[in-house]
């Protein structure tokens, strides 16, 4: 089964996962779930797709992880994975075909520290946005926002490549892409307009037919967030 809706406390557990799949728990607008149905479709892999309410977790979803979060993977031997970069993994070395990972210990390394020093950059697109709101002075975050970003364009100037890893895409772009795909949404694009090198990457990952199954256009994320920060998230947004 694949559902759209997002399943609340109160719900009924959706039945057994059907043997040659696998499921994702997830909600539609959340960046790490995102990280996991990127891959899902990058790899080709069979899987059906739970949406969760984080407002009002059902009781059958915290007694599968009591810590509520998603991306969640359950296998159909009841097997349960978490925590997005770990949930990616585990997809790419379950299912060994189309692998976004290196094989050579050293690149797999490289990857994982630059996602690493990309988690240092992920708060900044909700700091910005909310501090805007609140009447706050945020020129000092943007600041070091433009000072991160401007890494990442000399990274790929200096590689010369198309990809954060080389000419194909991999791992670590999935990895980082969800929040380049929110920044019109929550008004940051504009940041990109002194990295053009990093401009263009955002425009290649635009190309890619699993962004394109997993992204939600740039109104559809202003609907939810403008809920979100208004503190009645609605998760059936659009439907």
């Amino acid at each position: 089964m694949s559902t759209q809706k997002s399943f609340a406390k109160g719900s009924t557990a959706p039945g057994p996962v059907p043997e040659g799949t696998i499921r994702l728990y997830s909600m539609r607008f959340c960046p790490f779930a995102q990280r996991a149905r990127l891959v899902l479709q990058a790899k080709g892999i069979k899987h059906d797709v739970v949406n969760i309410n984080l407002k009002e977790k059902p009781d059958w979803f915290l007694e599968k992880n009591p810590l509520g979060l998603v991306p969640t993977l359950e296998t159909p031997s009841g097997q349960v994975i978490y925590e997005s970069p770990i949930t990616c993994e585990y997809l790419d070395e379950v299912y060994p075909d189309n692998k976004l990972l290196p094989s050579d210990p050293f690149e797999k390394a490289q990857q994982k520290m630059m996602l690493e020093c990309y988690s240092k950059v992920v708060p900044y697109f909700y700091k910005i946005p909310m501090g805007k709101r609140n009447g706050e002075d945020v020129s000092a975050l943007e600041g070091e926002l433009k000072e991160k970003l401007a890494k990442l364009n000399e990274h790929l100037k200096t590689k010369k490549s198309n990809y954060m890893a080389g000419d194909s895409i991999t791992m670590i772009d999935y990895m980082m892409w969800p929040w380049f795909e929110r920044m019109e949404g929550m008004q940051l694009k504009h940041f990109l307009d002194g990295t053009p090198e990093l401009k263009k990457w955002t425009e290649r990952m635009l190309e890619d037919p699993a962004v394109k199954e997993t992204m939600h256009a740039p109104d559809t994320h202003i609907g939810f967030y403008t809920s979100y920060i208004a503190g009645k998230a609605d998760y059936d947004y659009g439907l």
